[in-house]
Formats: structure tokens, C-alpha cells, sequence
């Protein structure tokens, strides 16, 4: 063979060997995409035990499903009631989940295990919802039911991440040194439901339970009680609890550090680069606590530097805030001198220079004025209205009479509610259960209210 014909051979098999290569890829199996998303959860094959088993004797239980499953925030959504004193093991392994009981089992006790959503398909973690495994260590599975719905005192509005708890123990330290008897979560509307429960009498409670440990620990925990027990039967009638926190979280803080920080005193105020609002007061804030104070020192004047002899400067028991009141013209323009002596810090540092600096008050036509006609506002005891912007009450009035109404209010979107201000001190007051004393109630209305500029605002409200 000559060495033309060799060449020629080598690049045939070339080719050959391209084509085969090509052809393989092109005939590759490959996943099909698109069409439509699994939606269905997995279905429950067997139990064994049975739900529903009495005269339970074992330690193990097993769920059998028709698809692969796993379990997800098993912590967060599993419940067992009674409560055990050994949290059983709860494992999964392909269409299989498994219950391992490590507690000594009560005779003669109905218990049960709620999953909650915690039971998912493994692919698209569609979930088993609210599935329950009942059994009885007896010769009867307890059926008896209680329910009942919880409330915030302060909104009037639900958190369905509360628990509610009953408790066998009815003094009044249980809750805070061991386990409720039995346990059920809230729904969307702020409802719960207690099933398979043996007759008896209660303490109920209910608790955000942040740091998972079933009991009231932490005064800054939304936490609700019942003023009475309530004996468990076949008439027993819903409850309405009240959660509050008697201590509102404190923010946490952080140090400045660096040289001009501990140095250099500052201040900003509420006006900035807008218009002063005609219907509160401009503010100061200070980057620390100012230690001497002079009132007379901070002077309100007029564009010819004529002191209003009517404004006030406060400070408040932070030692941060300086509160100028007045009288504010409409559409006016106001100048605020401020000696750099005025004041000074804890350090005896004061502020670098003195500061004079202009502003205007906003016109009355940037506001609505509003009224509201209330029907049903009987039924209320000492009732405050309150308007809440951004989950903040930022203005509240008595109710007097059923008619209300404001010549000037600023526009917005806001939420209303209706307070039960039993101390008559204009603001909403905590509960306190080593007291026995419950928060106060506020009620949320469903409309919102809507305040147009320069418009008559008006509204019938039914309570």
C-alpha cells in the first residue's frame, strides 16, 4: 500500500468515527421538560399500627406512603400531646416514616401525634397537611374537643405562630417551670382546636414560645391567660384569649468608635429639608445624652428674628430629644437659633459652632379634614380611636359621642381601631399574670380610611 492510499484510509476512519460520535449524541435519552407541576401530596399507603389503635403496647410506628417523602421543620410542626418528657425520633427513608417512642407510655391515655405540614413529597414538597396519628394506651380513644380563639390585645389583629397550651397542674408557677399536658397551634383566623381529650380541669394559656422550651419564661413573649379554669366536657364552650407583652424588646445598640465620635456632639431635626407639620412638634435628636440644658438659651423667631415668646423646648428622660411646641402658622416661615453653648453632653463637650437655620410650615390646604359617624361605639368601654400608619398608632382620640371629627388630618392610608382604655390613660396597657391583670383591648376595623388632600373627608363606621 502506498502512502496515498494510507492517508486516504486514515481519513475515512476519521469521518467514520465524526459521524458515530454525532449520531450518539443526537440519540441520547434526555429528561422531557415542561408540562404540568406535580401538585398532589403523598398518599398514605398503611399505618402500622393502625391509626386509630387501642391498647397500644409497642414503641414504633411506621407510615408507609406511595411516593419518596422526607420531613421538613419537623421541629417547628411536629406536636405530641400529652407531652412526652422524651421527644420520640421521628426519622424518614424513602416512602417510609417512622415514629421510635423513647418515654414511658401513661396507661389508659390517648395520644396524639400532629404532623402539622412537616410530611412532603421529596421532589416538590407538597405537603401531607395536618396529618395526625392517634392511638390509646386503654381500651378507648378519648374524644372529647375544645376550642377557642386568641387574639393580640394591642392590634386586634391574630399571630397564628402562637400555641395554646393546657395544663393538668393548676397552679399558678406550672407554666413557668414545666410542659403544658397538651399542646395545639393556631390557624390563619387566630382559631384552635383541642381533639382526643380525656374530661377533666384546666389552666390554658398561650404562648409565642420563641426559644421552644413550652414555657412562659420571657416577659417580652406574646402570652395570653384565662382568668378562670375550664372544665373539659362534652358542653364546654369556646374561650376568647388576649395575648400581649408585658415588655415591649428593647433594640439592641451598638458603640461608635473612633475619635471624633466621642469628640464631636451632633443633632438632626424633624424638619430637615421639608415643611414643618402644623399639627406636632419640631424635634431635636442628639448622638449622646445631653447633661446641662438651657431652655431659655433656644430661641423660635420670626424671618426679622422676633423671638415667639409662646414656644417651649422640653427634653425628654433620655437626655437625647429636644421637643420645641407651638403654635404654628399656617404657610409661615420660622427661623431656629441654637447656641452652641446651650447645652452639653456627659463628656462637657458642646456643639461646635451655633446654628441658625430657616424653615416653613406646611399650608392647611395640604390636609384633609375628616368625620366619622360610629354606630354600635356603646358596646365599648372608655373608648380611644386610634390611627395606625405602618403597624404605628400615630395619632389617637377619646370618644366622646358617636360622631368624631378633625379639620386637619394628615392624608394617607390608615388602619383604625377602637381602644378599651379601662385606666382612661390615653395609650394601651399591658397585662401582667403575676397580677392577674389583663391587657387592655383594642379592635381592629376592617375598612381602612383614606384621607385626600384638601378634602372632606367622611365616613359611617359600624362596630
Amino acid at each position: 500500500m502506498n502512502f496515498k492510499n494510507f492517508l486516504f484510509f486514515i481519513a475515512i476512519g476519521c469521518a467514520l468515527y465524526a459521524v458515530s460520535i454525532l449520531g450518539s449524541s443526537c440519540a441520547q435519552i434526555g429528561v422531557p421538560t415542561g408540562g404540568p407541576r406535580d401538585s398532589i401530596p403523598p398518599k398514605l399507603l398503611n399505618a402500622n399500627p393502625p391509626n386509630g389503635t387501642v391498647n397500644f403496647k409497642g414503641n414504633r410506628i411506621t407510615l408507609s406512603y406511595d411516593e419518596y417523602v422526607q420531613l421538613q421543620k419537623l421541629q417547628e410542626n411536629l406536636l405530641v400531646s400529652p407531652t412526652p418528657k422524651i421527644i420520640p425520633n421521628v426519622d424518614y427513608k424513602l416512602r417510609t416514616v417512622t415514629i421510635k417512642i423513647r418515654d414511658t407510655l401513661e396507661p389508659n391515655t390517648t395520644y396524639r401525634f400532629d404532623f402539622g405540614n412537616s410530611i412532603q413529597d421529596i421532589n416538590e414538597g407538597n405537603p401531607v397537611r395536618n396529618y395526625s396519628y392517634i392511638f390509646s394506651t386503654g381500651a378507648y380513644i378519648d374524644s372529647l374537643g375544645f376550642s377557642g380563639n386568641v387574639q393580640l390585645a394591642e392590634t386586634g389583629k391574630t399571630d397564628s405562630t402562637l400555641l395554646v397550651f393546657l395544663y393538668k397542674d393548676l397552679d399558678d408557677s406550672a407554666v413557668f417551670k414545666q410542659k403544658p399536658k397538651y399542646i395545639t397551634r393556631l390557624d390563619s383566623s387566630g382559631n384552635f382546636a383541642f381533639h382526643n381529650l380525656p374530661g377533666g380541669i384546666y389552666n390554658v394559656f398561650a404562648l409565642k414560645d420563641e426559644g421552644g422550651q413550652k414555657m412562659y419564661n420571657n416577659p417580652d413573649e406574646l402570652f395570653a391567660f384565662l382568668d378562670t379554669t375550664v372544665t373539659i366536657s362534652d358542653s364546654t364552650k369556646p374561650v376568647k384569649l388576649f395575648a400581649y407583652q408585658q415588655e415591649k424588646s428593647k433594640p439592641k445598640t451598638t458603640s461608635t468608635s473612633g475619635a471624633s465620635s466621642k469628640k464631636e456632639l451632633k443633632y438632626t431635626t424633624s424638619v430637615g429639608s421639608g415643611k414643618q407639620d402644623l399639627l406636632t412638634p419640631l424635634t431635636i435628636e442628639f448622638n449622646r445624652k445631653l447633661k446641662n440644658f438651657d431652655s431659655m438659651k433656644i430661641q423660635l423667631t420670626d424671618t426679622l428674628y422676633n423671638p415667639y415668646k409662646t414656644a417651649v423646648a422640653t427634653i425628654d428622660t433620655t437626655g437625647k430629644k429636644i421637643t420645641i411646641s407651638n403654635k404654628w402658622l399656617d404657610n409661615a416661615d420660622y427661623r431656629l437659633i441654637i447656641p452652641k453653648d446651650f447645652a452639653t453632653d456627659t463628656l462637657g463637650v458642646t456643639l461646635l459652632k451655633s446654628d441658625t437655620f430657616h424653615f416653613k410650615t406646611k399650608k392647611e390646604g395640604e390636609y384633609g379634614s375628616i368625620s366619622l359617624s360610629f354606630k354600635n361605639l356603646e358596646k365599648f368601654k372608655n373608648p380611644v380611636l386610634q390611627f395606625v400608619s405602618n403597624n404605628e398608632v400615630v395619632n389617637s382620640y377619646p370618644l366622646t359621642s358617636s360622631k368624631w371629627n378633625q379639620k386637619l388630618f394628615n392624608p394617607g392610608d390608615y388602619e383604625i381601631r377602637i381602644l378599651e382604655d379601662d385606666n382612661k390613660n390615653g395609650i394601651w396597657d399591658p397585662g401582667n399574670y403575676h397580677l392577674k391583670k389583663q391587657p387592655e383591648k383594642a379592635f381592629a376595623i376592617k375598612q381602612k380610611i383614606n384621607i385626600r388632600e384638601d378634602w372632606d373627608n367622611e365616613r359611617d363606621i359600624i362596630l
